[in-house]
């Protein structure tokens, strides 16, 4: 075992590839603009984004990495050919069993095994890889009505796929896909009804409302 405990995961590189997802989708418009935005830095500033950029991940029983944000960013960097990335080590389930490894993940929810129709799925489903990730279009949605104010930041885990699943009751896939600015208008206005008021960082209707 001398081997992991020599390796300071803070420091070292990882394969991005040997990085597990805790989660089944992400945005891939979101991740489109991710990977735009990256190529418009130079090596030299990639060099420091990647140092400052830390994926937080779970070292887990099989001694690998469970990646628990930054999934959008991981996937952007893998599509723009990066091979490695550093992490930082959020917690140490090592000493776990195997078998209820994802029961305690799911506690501490640090995992989110919804597919991209915001069904769950069994942990068995979870993609191997970031490369796996499959897109879904309400949670690009939900990034982009955050950006643009149509609810706050909020440390709640996974609050922009509880949003994601909010807009799925309120559009048809098919109308995000067809005019997504169309449906970010609607998005908004939905965000902003008494509806949505369950949800984390909901800003409520204007004061005429």
């Amino acid at each position: 075992m001398t081997t992991t405990n020599a390796r300071e995961p803070r420091v070292h590189p990882v394969p991005i590839l040997s990085l597990r997802p805790t989660q089944m989708t992400v945005g891939m418009r979101e991740v489109k603009e991710k990977r735009k935005r990256w190529r418009e830095h130079g090596s030299k500033k990639q060099s420091e984004l990647l140092g400052t950029h830390m994926i937080p991940v779970v070292y887990g029983p099989d001694l690998r990495y469970y990646v628990i944000d930054h999934h959008h960013l991981g996937r952007a960097l893998h599509d723009e050919g990066v091979k490695e990335v550093l992490v930082t080590v959020v917690g140490d389930l090592r000493m776990v069993e195997r078998e209820a490894f994802w029961g305690v993940m799911d506690n501490k929810r640090w995992v989110y095994p919804y597919d991209a129709k915001g069904e769950r799925r069994p942990f068995r489903d979870l993609p191997k890889s970031v490369a796996d990730l499959k897109d879904d279009p309400f949670r690009s949605l939900a990034g982009e009505l955050r950006r643009m104010g149509g609810f706050a930041k909020d440390t709640t885990p996974f609050s922009e796929f509880l949003w994601a699943d909010f807009l799925r009751r309120k559009l048809t896939r098919k109308a995000v896909d067809a005019n997504f600015d169309k449906a970010l208008e609607k998005a908004l206005s939905s965000a902003k009804s008494k509806d949505a008021i369950y949800l984390p960082g909901w800003c409520g209707p204007a004061d005429d409302d």
